[in-house]
């Protein structure tokens, strides 16, 4: 798993999962979920959440940076 921070986790623990903000509605999860939606736009990792992402699926689809949502 990639570590969010940008640090390395050497004991491997779970226990600090870095929090993930919907980059669009800003709902707050505690590390990484399956169901929401990653992009990389610009080089930068941005992270949506299901309803943000079920909103907006055909532009996501379209390979349309979030801007243009």
């Amino acid at each position: 798993m990639t570590c969010l921070s940008g640090g390395s986790d050497p004991g491997g623990s779970s226990a600090e999962r870095p929090s993930v903000v919907c980059a669009r509605c800003g709902a707050l999860s505690d590390g990484p979920r399956p169901t929401w939606t990653c992009s990389v736009e610009g080089g930068v990792r941005r992270y949506f959440c299901d309803a943000c992402s079920r909103e907006n699926l055909r532009s996501i689809e379209g390979r349309l940076d979030s801007p243009w949502w």
